[in-house]
């Protein structure tokens, strides 16, 4: 039976890279395709869909179609070279004098970009805190903004914004909402479903999850003129992902939903264990009670509240700095979403005009026995 059936589930059609079996070879592994261009037609036409290889490539159409599948995208999914060109491309479809809002808590090169080069393309910026909605009201301006991006939760703080009330209050005032859904997944969060208009993942992360890839995605609720911009946008740059690096993000989707539920599952035990901790004077976890987003994260949260979490430890940044310089099991090391576990002393890392706290350790929870990871870094920091 096909792979397509209507019954099937997510988790299934993932394994499964959506059922593709090789017609020539029969293999249930798709083939990577790199040919940069393709054979006309008699009639000089492109009977077979492709032109050339900068605007489309075969093995990242099929991941682009896992992806679509998972978030629920009528419009598709589309694939960029990194999770910067996927975010960019959807500012860059703004006009000239359009006014945006943006989370103040977000990935601090995303953030970086809007407050230097965002303005160099005529955009107005307005930072808030996104999880706030009385703030978010005051700072959407019917007919004048454009675009509010979301990133949920929020690295490296982990604020949790309410994503149905955001598209609400966006489309009110004729807005549209994108959300950075990187930390959430497909797996445990649907923005589409939730009324946003576009999903962004760095799919770097957790959607490949072994640390080997460098890609960005976009997932579309509708087809429109907006859309088709950002479809133009990737053409034209040339931001679209390689075939290898494709083939690689497919591989990996086929086990996220296992990796994301282990994953939380253990991120979720050391937030619990690390509150209790004489070291630690502040777990930030949507997932404990008494973390101020947490009852909208279980809202709109499913099967868990993602692998990140953070930690500010007693001792201040000169013990958060020691604890990072003396673990063994965790990796100290940039990034997120792998199948190792990670540890990084955010403040230093982003530099003057983070909004990251410097006793502040960002943890990104691996496939590790959770175990191990507790008693590493409760050794790292006693140590400390």
């Amino acid at each position: 039976m096909s792979a397509s059936h209507p019954l099937w589930s997510k988790r299934s059609l993932t394994a499964q890279a959506m059922g593709h079996v090789d017609p020539i070879t029969k293999a249930v592994v798709p083939p990577i395709h790199v040919a940069t261009t393709y054979i006309r037609d008699e009639d000089n036409a492109y009977s077979s869909g492709f032109v050339y290889g900068r605007p489309d490539n075969a093995t990242v159409r099929e991941a682009e179609a896992v992806l679509a599948m998972l978030e629920e995208a009528d419009a598709g999914a589309l694939l960029f070279s990194s999770g910067m060109a996927a975010a960019t491309a959807v500012f860059q479809a703004l006009e000239p004098g359009d006014h945006v809002v943006a989370s103040k808590v977000m990935y601090w090169a995303l953030r970086n970009w809007l407050a230097t080069e965002a303005t160099r393309w005529g955009l107005s910026v307005e930072f808030v805190e996104t999880d706030d909605l009385d703030a978010l009201r005051r700072a959407v301006v019917p007919g004048r903004t454009k675009l509010v991006w979301v990133e949920t939760p929020s690295n490296p703080l982990w604020t949790i914004t309410d994503i149905a009330a955001a598209a609400e209050i966006a489309h009110a005032a004729g807005a549209r909402l994108a959300v950075d859904s990187t930390t959430a997944s497909p797996v445990h969060t649907r923005p589409l479903a939730l009324g946003a208009d576009i999903v962004m993942h760095a799919a770097t992360k957790i959607l490949n999850g072994h640390s080997d890839v460098v890609a960005g995605a976009l997932a579309g609720a509708k087809a429109d003129a907006f859309w088709n911009r950002v479809v133009s946008i990737r053409k034209m740059q040339g931001a679209i992902l390689g075939p290898f690096e494709a083939y690689l993000l497919m591989r990996g989707m086929r086990t996220l939903h296992l990796r994301a539920a282990a994953q939380a599952r253990s991120a979720m035990l050391l937030a619990e264990r690390l509150g209790d901790h004489p070291k630690v004077a502040r777990v930030l976890y949507p997932g404990l009670p008494q973390h101020p987003g947490h009852d909208v994260a279980a809202r709109q949260m499913e099967g868990g509240f993602g692998y990140m979490l953070s930690i500010q430890l007693t001792g201040g940044e000169a013990a958060a700095v020691r604890t990072a310089a003396r673990v063994g099991l965790w990796k100290r090391a940039t990034s997120l979403g792998g199948v190792e576990s990670l540890i990084e002393h955010r403040a230093s890392i982003e530099g003057p005009g983070t909004p990251c706290p410097p006793d502040l350790l960002r943890l990104s929870t691996g496939i590790e026995d959770v175990n191990d990871l507790f008693t590493d870094l409760d050794e790292a920091m006693r140590a400390a």
